[in-house]
């Protein structure tokens, strides 16, 4: 019964010691990883911003923030510990040492009637004929006398001596670190054993295994419904126009799952007559358009009109049941304007191309929902003295409204992109080689950050700046490569660059001095504002290809930029040349829009003219601006710091 009580104590130390172990090291890497973290503000800083709400950090938000389920489950365990180290520190049950003379209450020493006096005193107490109490009784044949005969008696003094126990040397017991009820497997409590090793190691795994699946099986790994994906790539087309992306987008099974009230009806039917400009409906024959657009299913009624209402400033109409689903929605639309972007551009033709029009229209889209203001070109150019004057003297700006521009205008990103296309190894591209594209694409600003969230008052959650890199065939419709570009995290991307050129440089026989100095260069451009984006594509049949390379911004209307490449593919032989790719450089996208003519409208089924819809015949007619050396494409924006668009917008893109 001794060890098992000993045993018992030990259990609380043992689960102490088990929680502690990985509980105190996870705590201070996170505590250290948090103070680490520099608190960079990269939002926006205008007063539109800031009235918005969004970049305010009240105490709901701060606690929402905080109450994540790995710091709730760090603070639980802490307070388990403390528990546990109050219990161990107030536990009654001591394992104790044998020791004579402290048993007897006497200091070591003393003389042997010393010692027979205190036994007899002792023995007045717990004496089995003077006290009937079994543990009484228990502890004085277990302690007391054995002291007194380790003691007094010759032999058991020399045995405690030398093996500390008046019985001799005795043998090696060891205990377990459970309660004693679980020890006790003879009797019921071997059931409860099992009944503990069957639940906690078969059932409860199994059921935390069933309701993930159960939960996942509807989602994708970006968070986004098998069916929304489906609903996608079903309705993606080639020809797709820009004005009907937005049918496109709003059949995700998330939207769908948004109720639909019979509350909504008066307010939906309030804003239809508000936006019902903006829903393609045809103007002869507006009865029955309006009659076939009500028959669709009621959610994909209720999400159009609430993104209508969003990119018309229409909000203020909504019922607050409206509020709450608008919110709602757009908070789900950066993920999802991403997966139907890989939707478009997803490989589809036997060449593993994907389409260039559908995704330039989802871009338009997408940075429609976050800003929906109309072009800055003209705005950047002009000069601060003349922008101020023209603010505040033309259109009534007070000098805040006006440096509220200001702060605007310093965030806007400017792109350049700087593109290779060649075969490693190899003078010149020839039929089926594997070609490898390196680009880098450059981000500056005014204000001189390079990490910077989007000037977005009227999206109301925090939204980062992303890029899409894309390599097309206009001519075809064919995008052959893309790839998306975050400016945000530079420890990643420095990671990225620096195994990517050394691979590069190994792959062709480069030295070891000359694989360092490559990709110090690649870390020193990282830092300086560039992301390196690499990828391989098959070279097409014998023949001459103008491409176009565009880096597109899913926030900022404006800020896209675009260059023309020229790929010179060889017959297949062991002859070539190596200065196969050159380039016209576009800096901006208002270049070429403006001859833009009434083919592309034909194309795209109705009136709705894009900033990038050019005629292809155009591009190839246009004289070379910029400068081509070894194969790269260089697009300098020195003229347009502030980014670029055509003046002639998307209609969707005004208000």
């Amino acid at each position: 019964m001794a060890a098992s009580e000993e045993n018992s104590a030990l259990f609380p130390i043992f689960v102490l010691t088990m929680i502690a172990l990985p509980l105190v090291p996870y705590t201070f890497v996170n505590i250290y990883l948090t103070f680490r973290k520099k608190s960079q503000n990269v939002n926006c800083h205008c007063s539109a911003c800031f009235r918005s709400g969004k970049y305010r950090k009240s105490i709901f938000k701060r606690i929402s923030n905080f109450s994540t389920y790995s710091n709730l489950t760090v603070l639980l365990l802490w307070a388990v510990v403390v528990l546990l180290v109050f219990y161990i520190k107030h536990l009654n049950t001591e394992i104790q040492i044998f020791e004579p003379f402290s048993i007897l209450g006497l200091e070591p020493g003393v003389s042997e009637s010393e010692i027979k006096k205190a036994y007899r005193k002792l023995s007045i107490l717990y004496h089995p004929d003077k006290n009937p109490d079994p543990e009484a009784h228990k502890y004085f044949i277990d302690y007391i006398s054995k002291a007194y005969q380790a003691l007094t008696d010759p032999i058991s003094r020399e045995n405690f001596e030398k093996y500390g126990h008046p019985d001799g040397r005795q043998g090696l017991q060891m205990g377990i670190a459970l309660p004693q009820f679980l020890l006790n497997i003879d009797g019921a409590s071997g059931g409860i054993l099992l009944l503990g090793i069957v639940g906690v190691c078969i059932i409860l795994p199994l059921t935390i295994a069933v309701i993930y699946l159960s939960r996942s099986s509807k989602y994708t790994g970006n968070y986004v419904m098998h069916h929304t994906m489906y609903a996608y790539y079903h309705f993606m087309k080639p020809s797709l126009a820009p004005s009907k992306v937005m049918e496109v987008f709003i059949r995700a099974a998330e939207y769908m799952e948004i109720p639909v009230r019979r509350t909504d009806e008066e307010s939906l039917q309030k804003l239809f007559v508000l936006v019902r400009s903006e829903l393609n409906l045809d103007l002869r024959n507006i009865r029955q358009e309006q009659a076939k657009f009500w028959k669709q299913h009621p959610a994909l009624v209720k999400t159009e009109l609430l993104m209508q209402a969003h990119l018309t400033r229409e909000t203020a109409a909504l019922s607050p049941y409206l509020q709450r689903d608008f919110k709602k929605m757009l908070a789900l639309a950066p993920r999802l304007l991403e997966e139907l972007m890989k939707m478009a551009i997803i490989p589809r033709t036997q060449q593993g191309h994907g389409w260039l029009r559908p995704a330039i229209g989802v871009i338009e889209l997408s940075q429609s929902i976050i800003q929906k203001v109309r072009s800055f070109q003209d705005l950047c150019e002009m000069k601060p003295q003349e922008r101020a004057e023209l603010l505040t003297q033309v259109a009534g700006f007070s000098d805040y409204e006006a440096q509220d521009v200001e702060i605007v205008l310093e965030m806007m990103p400017s792109i350049s992109i700087d593109l290779t296309c060649e075969t490693e190894g190899e003078e010149g591209i020839q039929e089926g080689d594997i070609v490898t594209m390196q680009a880098w694409i450059t981000l500056s600003r005014w204000n001189g950050s390079i990490r910077a969230l989007p000037h977005a008052p009227y999206f109301p959650y925090e939204k980062e700046e992303n890029f899409w890199l894309l390599l097309a065939d206009g001519s075809s419709n064919d995008v052959w490569m893309s790839q998306k570009v975050n400016f945000m995290d530079e420890t990643t991307a420095i990671i990225a660059a620096s195994k990517a050129i050394q691979e590069l440089k190994e792959g062709s026989g480069a030295s070891a001095k000359e694989i360092s100095i490559s990709v110090k260069e690649a870390i020193d451009r990282v830092k300086a504002g560039s992301r390196l984006v690499m990828g391989k594509f098959q070279a097409p049949s014998e023949g001459n290809y103008n491409l176009t390379s565009y880096c597109l911004c899913d926030s900022w209307i404006g800020c896209d930029a675009k260059s023309n490449v020229r790929l010179k593919v060889l017959k297949r032989s062991r002859a070539g040349t190596r200065n196969v790719v050159s380039a016209d450089e576009v800096p901006s996208l208002e270049d070429g829009a403006e001859d833009e003519d009434e083919d592309g409208e034909d194309e795209y089924d109705d009136d709705y003219e894009s900033e990038y819809s050019e005629d292809d015949e155009d591009i190839r007619g246009k004289d070379a601006k910029g400068a081509v050396a070894n194969g790269s494409v260089h697009d300098d924006d020195d003229d347009d710091v502030k980014g670029s668009s055509s003046d002639e917008g998307s209609e969707s893109d005004e208000n």
